[in-house]
This record gives structure tokens, sequence and C-alpha cells, in this order.
């Protein structure tokens, strides 16, 4: 068997990787354009991608292909239809980032709510130094238990962000960006409620046909003044452009995005460009991508082969 790991940059350095050489002959390749795709897997019986695009192109110059193993859980890279037909199985990975990824999101909450920012920057500018007391109230702190918290999706991240939000003393409820969840465990509500009441929202939905651009100008006018937007789900459901006006328009106190509509972010992004940076908060994708999070990730991936071979 020959294996064709494509985008292994993605996943970083980890000794893991190599387990996967007992499964046959395997390439590895550290970043793999579109136009050198093809002729890369042309003669893999297995390909791993995490981002790179296989469609039915890729699949028709790949004689031996079986399978396609998806380094991640989102499988919007694939034309799936196509493998089908083409009778190549296409397995993905689940639930190994759950625990990661709602970490991240209340690293980003707690750091604006908590103004980490500012007040380190204080201690170490030496104002603290100069004070006539031992505390400082420039910028409040509000506890997170005092709080609606919003979850736009709640699969196993959303419901993991619920729990916690819920152990911090949190009012949860949440909206079902497909109609039909049903968790007894928070409220159900509707988007429109959601929006107008929560004083955090926090998206962990995936993107799709009813999903994009789900929050645009006109929704997050209705969020209260004093309410946090945050969204490690995925880049695409909340319109960036709107976004970073009514960050301007001071109409959100803050929002804190792990994920964009095109990645890398684009040096030419609205969001580069807001006056009014200090109520924005931005990290690269790096939600997912724990340490451990990616040995499970990988691990996985070892699961799927063996599963595809037996």
């Amino acid at each position: 068997m020959k294996l064709v790991l494509l985008d292994a940059k993605t996943l970083g350095e980890l000794k893991e990787l190599e387990l996967l050489r007992k499964y046959g002959e395997l390439v590895v390749y550290q970043y793999t354009t579109s136009d050198e795709v093809v002729e890369r897997v042309s003669d893999a019986d297995i390909i791993i991608t995490n981002k790179v695009i296989i469609n039915r192109q890729v699949m028709d110059h790949a004689a031996n292909l079986k399978l396609i193993c998806v380094a991640a859980t989102g499988m919007n890279n694939i034309e799936l239809d196509y493998a089908a037909l083409k009778g190549i199985q296409v397995k993905n990975v689940k639930g190994y980032s759950t625990e990661g990824v709602a970490q991240h999101t209340f690293a980003l909450i707690l750091y604006i709510l908590n103004h980490i920012s500012l007040y380190d920057q204080f201690v170490k500018n030496k104002s603290y130094s100069g004070s006539t007391i031992f505390t400082h109230h420039a910028w409040p702190i509000h506890e997170l238990g005092s709080m609606k918290f919003g979850i736009i999706g709640l699969g196993a991240i959303g419901e993991k962000v619920g729990e916690i939000a819920k152990a911090f003393g949190a009012e949860v409820r949440y909206y079902s960006t497909s109609g039909n969840n049903t968790n007894e465990k928070f409220k159900r509500v509707s988007l429109e409620e959601l929006l107008k009441n929560s004083d955090i929202i926090s998206i962990h939905a995936p993107l799709n046909e009813t999903t994009t651009n789900l929050i645009s100008y006109k929704e997050l006018i209705q969020m209260k003044p004093t309410s946090i937007l945050v969204n490690t789900g995925r880049g695409g459901i909340i319109n960036e452009g709107d976004l970073a006006k009514i960050i301007d328009e001071e109409r959100i106190l803050a929002a804190a995005l792990d994920v964009f509509e095109k990645e890398p972010l684009p040096d030419r992004s609205p969001l580069l460009f807001i006056r009014n940076h200090d109520r924005l908060i931005v990290t690269p994708h790096i939600a997912w991508a724990g340490v451990e999070s990616r040995k499970r990730l990988i691990e996985g991936i070892c699961r799927n082969i063996e599963e595809f071979l037996n």
C-alpha cells in the first residue's frame, strides 16, 4: 500500500505521524498546492489530507485510490458524491478536538472579560509600581456566572462549552442551526431570542447552506451593546465586513475569532482595519490544534486505515 500525506505541516511535528508507516510506504509532503495534487497522488492507494481539495479530477488521475483519510472532522474539501460513485471510501475523525476547542473558547472569553492584556500592560509599563493602592479598577471585571450564555450549534463541542459555562454558573441557552437538536440539558430558543438576550454568544456550528452568512449586520444589530461574540466554529458563518462595521460602531462590547472566511486571513481583510482594534481578539485557527488533540487525530486516522484494511 502507498500512503500519501499531502499537508503534514498542518498537523505539526509529532512523532505519532510515524505510526502511519506500519500500513505501507508513506510519502509525506509538508504542503501541496492545487497544481501539485494530481501528480503527487497518481499512484496512491490511500490519501491523507487535512485541507487539500480532493475533487473528481484528482480521483480520476489516481487509478489505485481506495481510501481518502480526512485529517479533520469536516469533509467539505472532498467531492463526496463522486468518491462514492467511484467506490472510494472517505473517512474523517470525529471528537478529537472537543476538549481543546472548548478550552480555547473560554480562553478567549476570559481574556476579554478579565481585561488580561490591559492589566498585564498596566503592570509591565510600571503604572502599577507608581500606584498609591495595591489594586486597580480601571477596566471592570464581570463574572461569567452572572451572564446569559448563548450557543449557536449544539453538537459535541457546543454541548461541552455549555457544560463548562453552566459550571461557572451561567444561564445557558442554544439555537439549533439544523432545527433537529433537542438536547434537554439546555433551553432551546430562536436565533432572534438568543441574539437579543445573551451576554455571550459562542458559535460551534458547521459551515453549510444553512449557516453560511448566518450572522450578518441585521443579526449583529440585535445583540446587546455589552455582549461578546465568539466564533471557534467555522469562518463564513459571520459576515466579517459587517462584524468590522458593528465593532467600529461600538454596538457590541467585543468579538473573538479563531476562524475566518478565508484562511490564512487576507492582509486586506476588514478585520485588520478596525479602528476599535482592542474590541477584537483573533487567533490563527488554533483552537483544534492542542498537542493532545493532534495526537488523538493521528490515532483516529490510524483506526480508520485499520478498519478499511480489515
